[in-house]
């Protein structure tokens, strides 16, 4: 299966917003309007195949040095392929051309971001992160995602 990764564009917007909501509707990932997805498309490589678009990841700035991934997922039938894996190492490869040294995510797939170089640590060490975003989380008070974090050379 020949799968390739690349920026996004315009043209990808319903396939992004069609992964990103089938996450969203399990519960497992923030979901994002239309609005929201134009406004931080320059932010999301997606992964292709001859289908069409198969998957999806964001990075955020969080600090001068920290990124986070946002909004990975990949379609059903296409999990477990090393999908996840590409689309990771396309936004680490975005972060060291940033000069940004550090990537974190919340996540339920540890084990995956375990598999890709990431290890668990304490959310507290991401103030940048809980002053942005989980300040108006729904889960502010009771969040059962674990954080993990990847140091980059």
């Amino acid at each position: 299966m020949g799968v390739a990764c690349r920026k996004a564009t315009e043209r990808d917007l319903d396939d992004l917003y069609t992964i990103i909501q089938g996450y969203a509707e399990q519960g497992i990932m923030l979901a994002r309007t239309r609005e929201m997805l134009i406004d931080q498309l320059s932010t999301f490589v997606v992964a292709e195949a001859e289908e069409g678009l198969i998957g999806c990841g964001s990075l955020t700035q969080l600090g001068p040095d920290l990124v986070e991934v946002r909004s990975l997922g990949i379609s059903d039938g296409y999990k477990g392929q090393g999908i996840g894996g590409m689309l990771i190492d396309e936004l680490v490869d975005e972060a060291r051309n940033q000069q940004i040294t550090k990537v974190m995510a919340l996540t339920y797939e540890v084990g995956f971001f375990q598999k890709n170089g990431f290890t668990i640590v304490p959310k507290e060490v991401f103030p940048e992160k809980v002053w942005k975003d989980c300040m108006n989380c729904k889960k502010q008070y009771c969040c059962d995602e674990i954080a993990v974090l990847r140091k980059l050379d």
